[in-house]
């Protein structure tokens, strides 16, 4: 039910993966064999004297020194915003509203209107719902944007030796009456849990 890119994910997760990999194993092999060491020497050596060569090519007046270096810092201050924003993208999706519905239009005022429904007051009507069923212990829910529309989470947190298969039930009549209630079906996630103490799963169904 998130909107996070996956495939973009594991890519570069992949490539850092593999450029953490090429580093280590350059390391070990230079602590290792015998001629690595000598080898990076001379390769660290050659490439800062082509630094030094490069940064001499477009002078700038100290402290920068080179138009290099203020290419690279603006380079660097593109990759961390970019990267900000990538940060930023992840894991959502999650929204405040439940369901929405548009109104017709007002011919004579040009208008159209919209009726919303707040997560809120589906999560107060299911809690006061399950509020007298003395095995769940407590619930939380939450909307989120699917590719099917807006789907709905509800947690429930269940008394140590409750049934899961009574607790599912209990969900499914109940968002039987908010299928009703809304007027149509919503995509819905319930997830049963042990408890905040343990953080062990029981139970999940998704419909």
């Amino acid at each position: 039910m998130r909107q996070t890119n996956r495939a973009l994910n594991r890519i570069l997760l992949a490539l850092l993966g593999l450029a953490l990999l090429g580093a280590g194993a350059a390391v070990i092999a230079a602590g290792t064999l015998p001629g690595a060491a000598d080898t990076w020497t001379a390769v660290a050596s050659s490439v800062r004297d082509s630094a030094r060569n490069l940064l001499g090519t477009a002078p700038l007046p100290d402290p920068v020194r080179s138009w290099w270096v203020a290419a690279g810092i603006a380079v660097l201050l593109v990759g961390v915003a970019l990267s900000a924003a990538w940060l930023a993208s992840q894991g959502g999706g999650r929204t405040p509203r439940l369901a929405e519905q548009r109104d017709g239009t007002d011919v004579r005022e040009g208008t159209r209107g919209r009726t919303v429904v707040d997560v809120g007051l589906v999560s107060t009507a299911l809690q006061e719902a399950l509020s007298g069923n003395r095995d769940v212990l407590a619930t939380s829910v939450s909307a989120w944007e699917s590719r099917r529309g807006t789907a709905l989470r509800l947690r429930m947190e269940a008394r140590k030796g409750s049934s899961p298969r009574e607790l599912a039930d209990t969900a499914e009549e109940l968002i039987r009456e908010l299928d009703a209630l809304l007027g149509h079906p919503i995509p819905v996630l319930v997830r049963i849990t042990s408890g905040a103490r343990t953080q062990v799963s029981g139970s999940r169904r998704t419909r």
